[in-house]
């Protein structure tokens, strides 16, 4: 039988309200499961059940007083290493933080708590989250749910799994390059990067970094709806942030019916694997059959754009980051080092003219928007690759010219104003899921989710979303939240 944490966001909560079961029931359930999955998958940094479980029957006796209570009420949700909780052992994936407890909650988590959500658990990231491999040297490897010889992607690659793996409806992340999008597609789940701004950043040093998103990973696009509506809102905390409101209703109404989608498989320069491009073409075959047009279209872009963006990232990395290495070196993850070395060395002229490019890449879809409501493009490259690699395997030219690439996703962290969205496309010839990436007008994050709902329901019907039987026996370990 389903269990009632099978259900999403919003229904759970209804059923907590109106009695149909215990918020106890719920989050009891949610930390077997998290400690069966960790053991297998090493998904968490902490599982907090004493403290969740006390939530929960506060929880109850608020249904039971009939007081009134919020949109989230007894729904289970993880949070990043990353983010700061106050209470909870917070390492960014890294000894150079030791055993340092927050007294404060971040925002975003704030505001999910008081939508009456209950955190159980910290998942695992890279150190810093600079990895599309979530392998720290604090926590170790975290693996795939679908086959745990490959990566569960990064940097919010525990945070992926939980979802996947039925623990939590939504846990939150963070996408400097793709953090979010990355992992999602890797574990078949959907991972928005919202338009920046959107949901106020305010875990950084500085409230004017430009390529860093909190956003959800969640097992729906409706999850990922219920995640906005309590996260997203303007606050003095950010001084970036939007003085906006979400939307859920429009997040809500989607259709295909005459919408028009640009498509690039390779944004003019990457290296698809020809499984992952199968799946995305059946998954705009299926777009097209339910009223949606798709034109493929020309993007002139190179790999200056993952070039210009690693210089970024160095620099965040060495400017946040860089204090450590005298003291902590010894135990930093050596690519973290090397990335902080080379985020010293840059030179201010340099990372100044980056800001170039990324004007040429807006004017380019600034002009596709004149046509197409949205991009469509492959969120990753490849399916998830095995955990003995590193993102250094996937930085180069090939023979053909073309580039060998992980993922899609930072380019579009280059314009942190345009909403992305990873939705599962359907399953590899490898049994491993594909992510379909789409990528909206600048702050139209309603826009995107409604058309992701839209595809999302169209997809289920066709069975696109069915793995095949071998995804299905590497799967097992789904089943351990049953058992």
């Amino acid at each position: 039988m389903t269990h009632p944490l099978d259900l999403n966001a919003n229904a759970i909560a209804d059923g907590v309200r109106s009695g149909a079961f215990s918020a106890q029931t719920v989050v009891e359930e949610s930390i077997r499961r998290a400690r069966a999955v960790d053991e297998r998958l090493n998904a968490f940094a902490v599982i907090r059940e004493e403290q969740a479980m006390e939530a929960a029957r506060r929880a109850d006796r608020a249904v039971a007083r009939g007081e009134v209570t919020g949109p989230l009420h007894g729904v289970p949700f993880a949070a990043k290493d990353l983010t700061p909780t106050a209470g909870d052992v917070t390492t960014l994936g890294s000894w150079t933080r030791g055993d340092w407890v927050p007294t404060e909650t971040a925002l975003c988590i704030r505001r999910l708590e008081a939508a009456g959500a209950i955190l159980i658990g910290k998942t695992t990231t890279p150190e810093f989250a600079f990895s599309s491999f979530t392998n720290s040297p604090r926590w170790g490897v975290t693996r795939n749910p679908w086959n745990p010889e490959r990566t569960s992607g990064g940097s919010s690659g525990g945070a992926g799994v939980a979802v996947a793996t039925g623990v939590v409806p939504f846990a939150e992340g963070t996408d400097m390059g793709g953090s979010v999008r990355i992992p999602a597609a890797f574990c078949g789940v959907v991972g928005l990067k919202p338009s920046l701004g959107r949901i106020p950043m305010t875990i950084l040093p500085s409230v004017f970094d430009n390529i860093s998103h909190f956003g959800p990973l969640a097992r729906s696009v409706g999850d990922a709806i219920a995640f906005m509506e309590a996260t997203a809102g303007g606050s003095d905390e950010d001084i970036g942030s939007l003085p906006i409101g979400f939307d859920g209703s429009a997040a809500r109404a989607g259709e295909l019916e005459g919408k028009r989608f640009a498509l690039s498989l390779d944004l003019g320069y990457y290296q698809i694997q020809p499984r992952v491009e199968a799946v995305i073409r059946h998954a705009v075959a299926e777009m097209r059959r339910a009223g949606a047009v798709v034109d493929e279209v020309p993007m002139g872009w190179t790999r200056a754009v993952n070039d210009e963006w690693f210089d970024l990232w160095c620099v965040f990395m060495s400017a946040f980051f860089g204090g450590e290495i005298a003291a902590h070196r010894h135990h930093m993850d050596p690519s973290v080092v090397s990335m902080i070395e080379r985020g010293l060395a840059m030179n201010a002229t340099a990372y100044k003219r980056v800001e170039l490019l990324r004007t040429s890449m807006w004017r380019d879809m600034a002009k596709l928007y004149e046509r197409y409501d949205a991009l469509l493009c492959p969120t990753c490259a490849i399916s998830a690759p095995p955990v003995t690699e590193t993102d250094d395997d996937y930085v180069a030219t090939l023979p053909n010219g073309r580039f060998k690439g992980l993922d899609l996703t930072c380019p579009f962290n280059m314009l942190p104003q345009l909403p992305a969205l990873s939705l599962p496309a359907g399953f590899a010839a490898d049994g491993l899921p594909v992510g379909l990436q789409i990528v909206g007008r600048r702050f139209a994050d309603e826009q995107v989710l409604s058309m992701a709902a839209a595809v999302e329901a169209r997809l289920a019907v066709a069975g696109l979303s069915t793995p095949s039987s071998a995804a299905r026996d590497e799967a097992a370990i789904r089943l351990i939240s049953t058992r």
